[in-house]
């Protein structure tokens, strides 16, 4: 006897061949018919009122869930923006840390090769980076010191040619004056504001919180530094690890592209550097500029920093051959450390780095702006690295490939 319909007896197979059986019987009596076929008059009585309003009815569904999922989208904009603002000092100092961290790992990796561990091989480099740096130090602030030895005679001679330009631009300005209004017979006296100079201890006091700030995140770098050199393999593997298995081999490219980038990004900068500082060297030298070959590394390494570069770059020759160097030997200065880092920022820059991270000028020019916005002048030298790994995030990831291919410089076929 054959299982009633609906019951758990029996094979599924004969189950489901049964229902052909048990419809076509269904339809065979005419009570069941009717029960359940919708008759003429019962669907004549739902008006089309009734479904045209159910229609608008979830089209404005629709449209309030989009409108509500743009509004959450833009708020979790806002906020990740205000945290970034917030964590300025903790996302600063880590990626500077990790940025050190890929200058140094060549290093390391070559002490690993002559069979030293990795901890004690990063605790070599590290040690010696920060003596390294320490020593920088303390020869820039001797520098320093016999320039404010000699600045006096500096500040003379700087003054003379000062007042020289100024009584020149005056006697301009009055002429012009002369023409354009009537002669005075008496003049209005000259209001005298004087102003009490702002010394070092007193800025030192107004600005301690910040002085503070910044001494602890120095601090930190180099134990950051060393964290990430020691424990390199367990920080990449784990991150790979904290994916779904699925996605695992995608995570493994992704962070192995990233880290490519960071390395081209910092090996081309490097070249870069020393290939103007040392042009601004030999020029400075032949110019008789003090302590030429120190100054030249920094006018050519501040010079790869956008905007800000150039400015930065010119401060140190000029303040050491203030009181050495005439008018064509000053012009020379700046000629030579603006023409550097416009060639530098036009040309190699966009040839040998650019090529390299595959970023459109747009995207970069638009990073620049927010990261120095947002973090002021270290956003100047993240922007380009943030931007770069966030494009490798967007190549592999399918929802944001089309963002990827926005800051990128190529267009991919559709």
């Amino acid at each position: 006897m054959a299982p009633p319909y609906g019951s758990s007896a029996g094979p599924h197979r004969k189950l489901f061949r049964g229902d052909i059986r048990v419809s076509t019987e269904i339809l065979k009596r005419p009570e069941l018919k009717d029960a359940i076929t919708p008759s003429a008059a019962a669907t004549e009585a739902v008006p089309t009122t009734i479904v045209e309003q159910a229609t608008e009815e979830v089209e404005t569904l629709r449209a309030s869930v989009k409108a509500g999922t743009v509004a959450q989208i833009v708020v979790a904009i806002i906020a990740i923006i205000g945290l970034i603002y917030l964590l300025k000092l903790v996302l600063v100092t880590t990626l500077a840390a990790i940025l050190l961290a890929y200058v140094l790992e060549p290093a390391v990796a070559g002490l690993m090769r002559l069979r030293i561990s990795r901890s004690v091989g990063a605790l070599l480099v590290v040690t010696f980076a920060l003596v390294l740096a320490l020593g920088l130090t303390y020869f820039s602030y001797n520098r320093a010191l016999d320039f404010l030895d000699e600045l006096p005679t500096y500040s003379t001679e700087f003054r003379d040619s000062l007042g020289s330009i100024r009584s020149k631009a005056d006697k301009l300005a009055e002429q012009a004056r002369s023409v354009v209004e009537p002669p005075k017979t008496r003049q209005k006296p000259i209001p005298v504001r004087i102003e009490q100079t702002q010394g070092v201890t007193q800025l030192i006091t107004d600005n301690s919180g910040t002085i503070a700030d910044l001494i602890l995140a120095i601090g930190f770098v180099p134990f950051l530094v060393y964290f990430m050199l020691a424990s390199k393999d367990h920080v990449h593997v784990t991150t790979v690890r904290l994916f779904p298995k699925e996605h695992r081999l995608l995570a493994h490219r992704t962070v192995g592209r990233i880290s490519g980038m960071i390395r081209s990004y910092i090996l081309a900068n490097f070249v870069v550097g020393l290939a103007s500082a040392l042009i601004c060297g030999i020029v400075f030298w032949y110019l008789g500029i003090q302590y030429f070959y120190f100054i030249g590394a920094i006018s050519g390494f501040a010079s790869l920093i956008p905007y800000l570069g150039v400015f930065l770059a010119l401060l140190p020759p000029l303040a050491s051959g203030l009181g050495t160097l005439h008018k064509t030997g000053l012009l020379t200065v700046v000629l030579t450390v603006v023409g550097i880092h416009a060639i530098t920022m036009n040309l190699i820059y966009p040839k040998v780095i650019g090529s390299r991270l595959q970023l459109n000028p747009l995207a970069v020019s638009l990073s620049l702006l927010f990261w120095s916005w947002v973090w002021g002048a270290p956003g100047l030298i993240l922007a380009i690295p943030i931007l770069g790994a966030l494009k490798i995030i967007c190549d592999h990831v399918d929802v944001l490939q089309g963002l990827g291919c926005w800051l990128g410089d190529s267009v991919s076929p559709a």
